[in-house]
């Protein structure tokens, strides 16, 4: 089956990142087909200042890298460099009704905390959709809270086929049903909004101080505590064994162990993930035109996969096809 998912690169990484999506991600990479993209057009919603967007774009690539994803057992590429994506999402927009944008979650939801109502907001879903077809992906990994957007590809994709002929696949999302919610230092849901996150490549000093930040109760170090309601225990879960988890969980109950122990032994557990990967990225970051490279191949790739589709769309919806 191939499956697509793309990233959009809207600063650093973190741990929400990481146990939400793109550790499921790239676990995908043993059993499918996979195409990663930086969704970079997509960027450009939020972000202006290209010099940022530039080394987002570059962060993103050399973190997947970094985290392990396979460049050749998997596609990596940069959406800015295949332009073929407007061509068929301009197809799209023109069998796209209003009112489906209209509904779209992600467009009221981003509005509503402040964004500039732009037409690239309000026709993201289109592009996005587009995105996913010129692949003829099978699968969309996504959390229940995305699959809105499955299911606009979906739609048009079936619009397309039934005026112009059964020529898009018609996706499926696959809901990451192990798909973590990873609480933020605060306790609330970990989210760059909230600025609770703590960084997926972060030096071991300040990942440490981020750690020992982590709000707590005010429970003595002597009484015993509830591991199911304390935020260090749910992130300590993440990166834990079930022995572990369980040994920890013990020693909250019996108490005498302060919250500071408890910090402690997440970070541990912490450093043992964020640290390798911490250096595999610096080392990608180190060597930028290897990381090119690899961004240049994914979209050469991506684009011998793409063209033979788009070449009969275009002669289905009358244009002649363009040399290669």
């Amino acid at each position: 089956m191939r499956v697509l998912s793309g990233i959009q690169p809207s600063g650093v990484l973190h741990l929400g990142n990481y146990f939400g999506a793109i550790r499921q991600f790239l676990e995908l990479q043993d059993d499918h087909e996979c195409y990663f993209f930086i969704a970079s057009y997509h960027a450009l919603t939020t972000q202006r200042d290209p010099e940022t967007v530039r080394a987002n774009i570059r962060d993103v690539a050399a973190g997947y890298l970094a985290l392990g994803l396979d460049p050749q057992r998997s596609v990596l590429f940069d959406q800015a460099d295949l332009p073929e994506h407007h061509e068929l999402a301009w197809y799209l927009s023109c069998l796209t009704p209003m009112g489906l944008l209209e509904r779209a979650h992600s467009y009221k939801d981003k509005v509503a905390r402040g964004l500039s109502a732009s037409h690239g907001l309000f026709a993201y879903p289109v592009l996005m959709a587009a995105d996913i077809l010129m692949y003829s992906a099978n699968l969309v990994p996504v959390g229940k809270d995305q699959k809105q957007h499955v299911e606009i590809s979906r739609d048009l994709a079936i619009r397309f086929n039934n005026e112009w002929g059964e020529l898009l696949e018609v996706p499926e999302p696959l809901i990451l049903e192990s798909t973590a919610v990873v609480p933020g230092v605060d306790g609330a849901k970990m989210s760059k909004s909230y600025g609770n996150t703590i960084d997926l490549f972060a030096e071991a000093k300040p990942l440490r101080k981020r750690i020992m930040g982590i709000v707590t109760d005010s429970t003595p170090v002597e009484d015993p505590k509830d591991p199911d309601t304390c935020t260090i225990f749910s992130l300590y879960t993440l990166f834990a064994s079930e022995e572990e988890r369980k040994e920890l969980a013990a020693r909250y109950r019996a108490g005498g162990m302060g919250y500071g122990d408890a910090k402690k032994a997440l970070h541990e557990k912490a450093e043992e993930l964020i640290g390798p990967a911490r250096e595999r990225r610096k080392e990608w970051l180190s060597r930028p035109d290897d990381l090119e490279a690899v961004l240049k191949d994914g979209a050469r790739r991506a684009r011998e996969s793409a063209l033979p589709l788009l070449e009969r769309i275009r002669e289905t919806v009358g244009f002649p096809a363009r040399p290669r």
